[in-house]
């Protein structure tokens, strides 16, 4: 049996587009953006949060110049893979991708933004959300174990 084809257009989707997608497009970019395409997608269009571009800057990730994008607003929607990271993103992108050959896999994220508590309580949240992103990104396009024999 031969491995799944490794993608190479990943769009990644949340609610706003402006914690979890963007910080998974940049985390995916930074590792593997000599690659493979990336971009992000919201429902409806948020504004960045500092937070997020705190969480990102710990890692040496710059996210502050990212601009909110929507599904309607993607000039490309030929993409291998749609990772979704909110339940309402899930069901956007399965209506998105209904006429299209494109797999759609949900990794649920924890809404930071519902944090609350101190400022360093809060970040904790993003961080928890930043690292999980992180190791799901690398298991999903990290080096894969050939075959022996």
């Amino acid at each position: 049996m031969s491995d799944v084809a490794r993608p190479q257009s990943i769009l990644f989707a949340c609610t706003l587009n402006a914690v979890r997608s963007p910080m998974a497009e940049a985390i995916a970019r930074h590792y593997f953006g000599r690659e493979i395409y990336f971009a992000s997608a919201g429902l409806k269009r948020g504004a960045l949060d500092p937070f997020a571009i705190a969480a990102m800057d710990e890692i040496g990730v710059d996210i502050s110049g990212h601009k909110p994008h929507t599904f309607e607003d993607l000039e490309d929607s030929n993409f291998d893979l749609i990772v979704t990271l909110s339940p309402e993103a899930h069901h956007k992108a399965l209506e998105f991708t209904r006429t299209m050959a494109v797999d759609v896999v949900y990794w649920p994220m924890p809404d930071a933004t519902a944090a609350q508590g101190s400022r360093e309580a809060i970040l904790d949240a993003y961080r928890d959300v930043r690292e999980r992103l992180t190791g799901r990104i690398k298991d999903l396009l990290g080096p894969r174990q050939q075959p022996t024999g």
